[in-house]
């Protein structure tokens, strides 16, 4: 983060040694205010007009240009991330939380700004998406077709995912010391421990990687999870691995991920385990039961049972 001005990057101290946002949480924050501000040089003609974008050199932005960016300029920002880098509602939305947490920083913390411009700007109604997962059947039938050099670690991570709902970030940072009997500690969104808890064949699956795990020559001696050339694994190779076995099970690698894998995970708990929401957002690991709600909307099943079951609906009264 060398191309920022100071004020960005006292922001984003801020964020970290204050607020205690995780790192991947400040940069996101990076990501997105980085975009905002090489907008406002072009807009403000402060750059050469044949420059890419994504070369736009933000680090001498001071705190006099940023003073003069009102709520016309943050329309035409929101309006070029939708028509000319295509960006989603929910992203357009996330941008947009950030620059209104980084003007209220400006505003009411450092009192560097005397005004405000977010104070009107609105967040665009986002769309409640139900999440992709996979069937049980397409589940055990990528169980089933998990083969390779390393098909024992593969099957192990695929197990905890399908089984445990983890997020990706959390299950590369899986440290052996943290598991103690059934139960597993990760550090998830927001550097927030919690406790999973680990079932039979989840255990077998790490038990059995255990026994084939190098134990020379590691790089970081805690990870579980290893790579070929025994560094801890990586998110992209997570992603890779994921995707291949995906493949080869003759599944839609288009629309499913990791991340469906946790999804998987909490629906198959939702529709065939009968757990409360309550313990399904612990589980999970959410902050607000309202995001594990998506997972009570999925079942078409179970809501045309209730219907049947109402006590009217075998009134066949003719008229």
């Amino acid at each position: 983060m060398d191309d920022i001005p100071i004020v960005l990057e006292d922001f984003l101290n801020y964020l970290d040694t204050i607020k205690g946002k995780s790192k991947n949480t400040i940069k996101e924050y990076y990501y997105d205010l980085r975009t905002f501000l090489r907008f406002i040089k072009k807009r403000y003609e402060l750059v050469d007009k044949d420059i890419e974008f994504n070369d736009i050199d933000i680090s001498d932005l001071d705190i006099a240009i940023i003073r003069k960016i009102n709520l016309q300029d943050l329309f035409s920002y929101i309006s070029f991330v939708d028509k000319k880098r295509n960006n989603s509602t929910n992203t357009r939305a996330r941008k947009i939380a950030s620059i209104r947490s980084f003007f209220k920083y400006l505003h009411n913390i450092v009192e560097l700004v005397d005004v405000n411009p977010t104070i009107n700007l609105e967040t665009p109604k986002l769309t409640q998406r139900h999440p992709s997962y996979l069937t049980l059947d397409e589940s055990l039938e990528l169980i089933e077709n998990i083969e390779g050099e390393f098909k024992v670690r593969d099957y192990a991570i695929i197990m905890i995912f399908l089984n445990c709902g983890l997020r990706l970030s959390e299950l590369v940072s899986i440290n052996i010391d943290k598991i103690k009997n059934d139960t597993l500690t990760v550090i998830g969104k927001g550097d927030k421990e919690r406790t999973i808890y680990l079932n039979e064949s989840s255990l077998r699956a790490i038990n059995e990687y255990l026994k084939i795990r190098p134990n020379e020559n590691i790089k970081d001696k805690k990870a579980l999870f290893l790579s070929k050339r025994k560094n801890r694994l990586s998110v992209r190779a997570v992603q890779h691995l994921v995707k291949k076995h995906l493949k080869n099970a003759g599944l839609d690698t288009d629309d499913l991920s990791t991340h469906k894998l946790r999804h998987t995970a909490a629906t198959l708990m939702y529709k065939h385990g009968n757990v409360d929401i309550r313990a399904l957002q612990q589980i999970l690991g959410h902050s607000s039961v309202s995001t594990t709600q998506i997972y009570t909307h999925l079942d078409d099943d179970k809501l045309r049972e209730a219907v049947k079951s109402n006590p009217l609906s075998k009134n066949t009264k003719r008229f």
